[in-house]
């Protein structure tokens, strides 16, 4: 009985309780009973971030969980991923992965060629040697010129530049300080997830790259230039660039091959 019935006066009698106030109460009493503990704040805050990077197409950066989740401390939001990447160690189809510098679910290597039957009705294109080739250069001398790579490997590069850049595994990051102000090629993001990289300093060693890759090693690879002044560029010039390489024909002198398709 609640007690704004309760009469304090015992020489007056108090009212009755109205028998659906009763009823109410008790019924309350036995949902309260009968429902499950609330989940504590910090499961409830892994369940959303895993929801997050779940729904997220690319990999969720910690900032942008720290942004979206800014009611919690980022210390919680840490401790969440944490938990969650403890969790997916053991999941037998899925894992956790840290790539590109943010957070992704993903299905595990060794079951590739199961979900491939999944999306059998699309085409696989897959980089030719000469392809893979160059962006190993790129990747571990950006950033560097056409000119450069081609000293490296000694054929003409163009061709698989404009491949490079239409798969957005390249992009043109500045102009090279000296005379012409040659274009200077970098990796991207897809780079990095496509390739399972944190960062660039996730990056094998030459010889491991090369192996995993199945080609040899240009011998000028293996040397580190010393950084050069990278011109930024202006205004609409990268898209304008990328655009002008991507129309450009292979030259008839190159060694590069069509690359293969798969389907």
């Amino acid at each position: 009985m609640s007690d704004e019935f309760i009469n304090v006066d015992p020489g007056v009698p108090a009212p009755e309780e109205p028998a659906d106030a009763v009823a109410d109460e008790q019924s309350a009493d036995v949902a309260a009973d009968e429902q499950p503990a609330a989940m504590t704040p910090g499961a409830d805050l892994k369940a959303i971030v895993e929801a997050l990077i779940f729904a997220s197409p690319d990999p969720v950066t910690p900032k942008t969980l720290y942004k979206l989740l800014a009611n919690e401390s980022k210390d919680d939001v840490s401790a969440a991923i944490n938990e969650l990447r403890a969790e997916y160690v053991n999941r037998p189809g899925l894992t956790l992965v840290e790539v590109a510098g943010g957070y992704q679910i993903v299905t595990r290597p060794e079951l590739h060629d199961w979900v491939r039957r999944l999306f059998h009705e699309r085409s696989t294109q897959k980089l030719s040697v000469a392809a893979l080739e160059s962006l190993a250069v790129i990747s571990y001398r950006q950033p560097v010129t056409a000119l450069e790579i081609t000293e490296i490997r000694g054929v003409n590069t163009s061709g698989v530049l404009a491949t490079l850049l239409e798969r957005n595994l390249i992009k043109i990051v500045g102009r090279k300080n000296v005379v012409g102000r040659p274009f200077m090629y970098g990796t991207t993001k897809e780079f990095l997830i496509r390739f399972g990289l944190k960062d660039l300093g996730d990056l094998p060693k030459i010889e491991d790259m090369a192996d995993a890759l199945g080609f040899n090693p240009p011998a000028g690879l293996v040397e580190q230039p010393a950084r050069e002044e990278v011109l930024p560029l202006e205004e609409n010039e990268e898209s304008a660039a990328a655009s002008a390489d991507a129309a450009a024909p292979e030259p008839a002198a190159s060694d590069e091959p069509p690359d293969p398709v798969a389907s």
